[in-house]
């Protein structure tokens, strides 16, 4: 049976990730794999490339061929000169390692322990604002009372 090392896409809409399986030549792209032997994700900056080196080389002993993508990763990772008996390409580079947030916390106290317990950063609202309310209340009762006054006043039986 021929067998190809190559991508099957996993991910969401614009966000893909791929495996590198090895699976029959006339299998879809995204079809049953015999074996699964790496990852790759473009979208990470740099580029995440996990390929077992020694399953790799195995596949590509017994005859897999890879496509042109996956045989663009073996360079980059190295696995496809180490098969062709080739110098090592430069190593890949490595996403920076992330800070333990427990570590960043922990320095961040110790920094405001020595220093004193400052006021809250927010402003206080004005009392002006809570007079303002009141005001138009006020203005609306005289309203009201002059108006029920001239609807309590008695009329003429002559205006009719």
């Amino acid at each position: 049976m021929a067998t190809k090392i190559k991508l099957t896409r996993v991910g969401k809409m614009r966000e893909p990730h791929y495996r590198v399986v090895v699976a029959d030549a006339r299998t879809r792209r995204d079809g049953r794999s015999i074996e699964t032997i790496g990852e790759y994700h473009p979208k990470s900056d740099p580029s995440v490339i996990r390929i077992d080196a020694d399953r790799a080389a195995y596949w590509l002993g017994v005859g897999a061929q890879p496509t042109e993508a996956v045989a663009a990763l073996l360079r980059v990772t190295g696995d496809w000169q180490k098969f062709k008996g080739q110098p090592a390409p430069e190593p890949m580079k490595q996403p920076a390692p992330r800070p333990d947030k427990r570590a960043l916390f922990d320095a961040a106290l110790a920094e405001s322990e020595g220093e004193p317990a400052a006021e809250a950063t927010t402003p206080r609202r004005r009392a002006a604002k809570k007079a303002a309310p009141e005001a138009p209340a006020a203005d609306s009762a005289p309203a009201e009372s002059g108006e029920s006054t001239a609807e309590a006043q008695p009329t003429d039986g002559a205006e009719s």
